[in-house]
């Protein structure tokens, strides 16, 4: 049952009729388990999607599904139309400096992907530009709070280029431990690649002072923004120029987007530089048995038939934020998540991985429940109702760093109220007495 009485209360910060913009999330109106209702607690995996995308996307395979950019016809005008629209929006989303710097990908791992492989394939400069090769005697440096897919293509770059993989330790409380950032970006260092928002700790990392380092010793910077686009607002054109990270990716399905389309923003001058990363049709300007050259940006970068429906999509989705206000969306999960450390602070034996201060963190709080696995955890508050993850979040490195294999995660959004919070912790209580932890 969703707890009610004067903890379920409005708290400051919640968006503004929040009821309201619930009603825009079809999925949130259904039951589970012989009438419960939905209690989804797992935004970080996924967000829901509200109807307006679901809509959009229908009405693009209804009415215009067409192959982009190839056809000479009306659906292909359509298609092509609503595609570089979306990409449009994107730009916007994020305060690109320009529109073609924003590159569609399946997903924020291919982005990722898609940056260390050209890298490793770039040549030496012979001009005034950047020079991305990189070799033996370089170093690569990253952090022990990533997600799996922004330290697995770093450790194939450096394993291939014979170059050094290094990274930033974490705090007791879950932050990078920067005692050492002077030992660890040095004239050595040809990139940095960083979580602005880490997946399974929360922390929100500090991208403008850490680029800033990094471009002072010439070092390209990479970020994950996958937990960062859902709920911090970014504007990038704004950013000083030694503070902009020079590569932002993030995936669409965690802004209420559809699955299977990602983000990478990159700065226009190195972007030029790199080489493709697949090879096809659309990437091309010319192709001859002897050799091919390449179209400018965003479409070197966008080989084959791309996801053009999911493109459609997020720009619905995003679209759909920027009305709401991402400052607004921001105060709501500072308020949710300050609730629901309060809330979780309250259970015996439980232990939160990472920073205590709403304002330090973002939505997903990962936990423990002294002498209950996680799976279990999920399992039995699942049986009320409640959504929540459980393992290791792709991020087994900050796990082993506090010692655990696996936690529990909860995950608020833009709508997550505090009766959901209370029903999270009430399921939780009620793990504790299933399992006999005071017995």
């Amino acid at each position: 049952m969703v707890a009610t009485g004067p903890t379920s209360g409005r708290l400051p910060g919640l968006l503004p009729e929040l009821e309201v913009v619930r009603k825009d999330f079809p999925i949130l109106e259904r039951t589970v388990h012989d009438g419960l209702p939905l209690i989804y607690l797992d935004s970080a995996n996924t967000s829901q999607k509200p109807q307006i995308v679901i809509d959009t996307m229908v009405d693009h395979l209804e009415r215009h599904n067409a192959n982009v950019a190839r056809a000479m016809h009306a659906l292909g005008a359509e298609s092509t139309e609503a595609f570089e629209s979306a990409r449009d929006v994107v730009a916007g989303f994020i305060g690109a400096p320009e529109r073609d710097e924003v590159i569609f990908t399946k997903n924020a791992s291919e982005a990722l992907n898609l940056v260390a492989n050209t890298l490793a394939w770039a040549r030496p400069s012979t001009s005034s530009g950047v020079d991305l090769s990189i070799g033996e005697g370089d170093v690569v440096v990253t952090t022990e709070m990533e997600h799996h897919s922004n330290i697995v293509p770093w450790q194939l770059l450096t394993e291939r280029k014979g170059a050094t993989l290094r990274w930033f330790g974490l705090t007791d409380d879950g932050r990078l431990d920067l005692s050492n950032v002077d030992e660890l970006i040095t004239e050595h260092t040809k990139v940095v690649t960083l979580t602005w928002v880490s997946n399974m700790l929360g922390t929100i990392n500090p991208i403008a002072d850490i680029t800033r380092k990094a471009h002072a010793v010439g070092a390209l910077v990479v970020v994950d923004a996958s937990q960062a686009a859902p709920q911090l607002p970014i504007d990038l054109a704004s950013m000083a120029p030694e503070e902009r990270p020079d590569f932002v990716a993030f995936t669409g399905h965690k802004t209420v987007g559809p699955t299977g389309i990602g983000v990478l923003w990159g700065r226009r001058e190195v972007l030029e530089q790199l080489p493709p990363f697949l090879g096809g049709g659309e990437m091309i300007e010319t192709v001859r048995m002897e050799r091919s050259t390449y179209a400018g940006i965003p479409h070197k970068f966008e080989a084959g038939t791309p996801p053009i429906v999911e493109a459609v999509g997020l720009g619905a989705a995003l679209t759909y934020l920027g009305h709401l206000g991402m400052d607004a969306i921001h105060a709501h999960e500072q308020a949710i998540t300050r609730y629901a450390l309060e809330g979780l602070g309250t259970i015996k034996g439980l232990t939160v991985l990472g920073p205590l201060d709403a304002a330090q963190r973002g939505g997903a709080i990962s936990f423990e429940l002294e002498g209950v696995h996680p799976h279990d955890i999920a399992q039995v508050v699942d049986s009320r109702g409640v959504a929540i993850r459980a393992g290791h979040h792709c991020a087994k490195p900050a796990h082993a760093r506090f010692g655990v294999q696996s936690s529990s995660r909860m995950s608020s959004y833009l709508y997550t109220t505090p009766a959901e919070i209370d029903a999270l912790v009430e399921a939780l209580e009620y793990t504790r007495s299933y399992f006999r932890l005071d017995g």
